[in-house]
C-alpha cells in the first residue's frame, strides 16, 4: 500500500457511499474523504463519473471506481490479504452473497422513499414493502452473527448503512422495525459493535432532519 492513491468521493448521507466507508475502515486502507455537493455536482464528479454523475465514486490511483456494490468487490479483490474477505470462497455461498445484497441495493431505498415522501397511502406501501424486504433478509441470516457468518461480509456491509435510516421511516410510517424484525435489529446492533460500522454511520436525528429539509426543497 506503499504511495497508493486512494480517495472516496461521497455525499454524507448516502447509504451507498456509507458501503464504501465501512469495507475501507474494515480493511484498514487509509484513504482521503472528498464530500461532493449534490445540489451543485463539482466538475471532478463529472470527470470520474461521466455516464451516471453519482457518489459514490472510489479513486485508487488515479482510475475511478463506481457503483457500490462494484466498489466492494473491487476493494475486497484489490486488498485481499488484509482482513477476512467480504465474499466466502464456496462458490455456492459466493452466490447467495451478491444475490441478497443485490436484492436490497435494487429494492430497499426506492421502496423506503414512498414512506417519507408519498402521501398516506403511498407511506402504507412504502411501509408494507419495506417490511417485506426486511423480513426475507431477516429470514436469511438465520442463527449466524453477522449474514458473512463470523465476520461482516458483503450483505451486513450493504445492508448495514440503513439503519441510520430506519428512525426516519418508523417515524414517518408510525411503526416499529424492531417489533416487526426483532432478529434484524439484534444483528444491527452486534454490526454497531465494530468500529468500521460505529464510525461510518451518520446520526440517525440527523438524517431524519436532512430529509424533513429535502423533502421541503422538493417541494418548492
Amino acid at each position: 500500500m506503499v504511495n497508493e492513491e486512494v480517495i472516496l468521493v461521497n455525499f454524507w448521507s448516502s447509504p451507498f457511499g456509507c458501503r464504501v466507508k465501512i469495507a475501507l475502515e474494515e480493511k484498514g486502507i487509509p484513504y482521503q474523504y472528498i464530500e461532493e455537493d449534490l445540489f451543485n455536482k463539482s466538475s471532478f464528479l463529472s470527470a470520474i463519473n461521466p455516464i451516471h454523475n453519482k457518489v459514490p465514486v472510489l479513486v485508487h490511483n488515479q482510475n475511478p471506481i463506481c457503483e457500490s456494490l462494484n466498489i466492494l468487490e473491487y476493494i475486497d479483490e484489490t486488498w485481499k490479504d488484509l482482513a477476512p474477505p467480504f465474499l466466502p470462497s464456496d462458490p455456492h455461498q459466493r452466490a447467495q452473497a451478491r444475490f441478497w445484497a443485490d436484492f436490497v441495493d435494487k429494492e430497499l431505498y426506492e421502496a423506503s422513499k414512498k414512506i417519507y415522501r408519498g402521501n398516506e397511502e403511498e407511506q402504507l406501501i412504502g411501509k408494507n414493502e419495506v417490511l417485506r424486504i426486511l423480513k426475507l433478509v431477516e429470514g436469511e441470516i438465520g442463527d449466524k452473527p453477522f449474514f458473512g457468518g463470523d465476520n461482516l461480509g458483503l450483505v451486513d456491509i450493504t445492508l448495514i448503512p440503513f439503519y441510520s435510516r430506519f428512525y426516519t421511516w418508523e417515524t414517518f410510517g408510525n411503526f416499529s422495525i424492531e417489533e416487526e424484525c426483532p432478529t434484524l435489529v439484534a444483528w444491527a446492533k452486534r454490526c454497531l459493535q465494530k468500529e468500521s460500522v460505529a464510525k461510518s454511520l451518520p446520526d440517525p436525528i440527523k438524517i431524519y432532519n436532512f430529509i424533513l429539509d429535502l423533502n421541503k426543497y422538493l417541494a418548492k
